[in-house]
């Protein structure tokens, strides 16, 4: 079984039954053009993406006490309740970090880890960003428009490029900032950017015990913060690449891909390379999968060698 983590810029409503073989539009409404292609080998039965407290459809309560640690055991939680003993888990940019702290929390549960993009691969505030209050966050947050979003998106996620395709996202993201319930979103969204901030996890890699691959778009620049910052700590955070490789270093069991030309979001810029590198992975470390499985092809995202060890949001994530 397979469970995926995402940030809220792409909610990821739970289906409602399992996602068997080919995952398809119709059975994912919301997810469908990221999980479209998926052809998953047997032992992956299912696969279930589902929104965290205060994203996307589930709820966003007046008052809760966000942490990593809370969100990781409602997933447990709901995870249990489906009947699942062990996962793969993939996060992608907040959800990467949800991932690494659901893993560090129920590693024996965590049968492989797929990191897309996450951030949390550096801690801001220890690299000199400024830290923004609650009620500072929640300011932010009510003035953001799908103007904000989409500008922010093009540079950071999609690497300067633009398709017609990607508007979707923009508008999924502006709708919930309209109309009478935009300020109970934008008071969770306060609440998650301050978690995101202040609960970082790149000190705790090395404790990751379970085969780890980390998918990286090149371009990506994206660092919480870093519009508030002064141009010499904003010239020296969001370096992806350079993390990337920082962080295979700190992880016992990784790998490494790079997209070279791609941004924040790799599985939706170049989903074919995506599903290639990913499920070649899979198949790599996972002998147990029928033969012959799906690796990539040339040009479609290589995998690193593993390096050796030494001694959200309205605006966008990080504006």
């Amino acid at each position: 079984m397979s469970v995926r983590l995402s940030a809220w810029v792409f909610c990821a409503a739970l289906t409602s039954s399992p996602i068997r073989s080919t995952a398809a539009a119709a059975d994912a409404p919301v997810y469908g053009p990221e999980l479209q292609g998926f052809s998953y080998p047997a032992p992956v039965q299912r696969f279930d993406a589902a929104d965290q407290v205060g994203f996307c459809k589930s709820s966003k309560p007046q008052h809760y006490q966000y942490s990593f640690q809370q969100l990781a055991r409602n997933t447990h939680a709901l995870l249990q309740s489906l009947g699942v003993a062990r996962a793969i888990v993939i996060g992608h940019s907040t959800g990467g970090m949800l991932g690494i702290r659901y893993a560090l929390m129920f590693g024996p549960e965590t049968a492989r880890l797929v990191l897309v993009d996450p951030i949390g691969l550096e801690d801001w505030k220890a690299k000199g960003v400024p830290s923004l209050s609650v009620d500072q966050w929640y300011e932010r947050e009510l003035a953001a428009s799908a103007e904000r979003i989409r500008s922010y998106e093009q540079a950071t996620y999609y690497a300067g490029q633009w398709r017609p395709e990607y508007e979707r996202w923009v508008q999924m993201l502006a709708g919930m900032y309209r109309g009478p319930g935009k300020a109970v979103v934008a008071w969770n969204s306060a609440l998650l950017y301050d978690m995101i901030f202040t609960q970082p996890v790149v000190y705790e890699l090395g404790a990751l015990t379970m085969p780890t691959l980390l998918m990286i778009g090149d371009h990506d620049t994206t660092a919480i913060g870093k519009d508030v910052a002064s141009p010499e700590v904003r010239a020296k955070i969001g370096h992806y690449p350079e993390l990337a490789k920082l962080a295979v270093q700190s992880i016992p069991d990784a790998k490494l891909v790079e997209f070279a030309d791609l941004g924040h979001s790799p599985q939706l810029q170049d989903p074919a390379a995506f599903h290639a590198a990913l499920l070649g992975w899979l198949c790599a470390v996972a002998p147990t999968l029928p033969s012959p499985c799906p690796l990539p092809q040339a040009g479609e995202g290589s995998l690193a060698s593993p390096l050796p060890r030494s001694g959200r949001g309205a605006g966008g994530e990080g504006n």
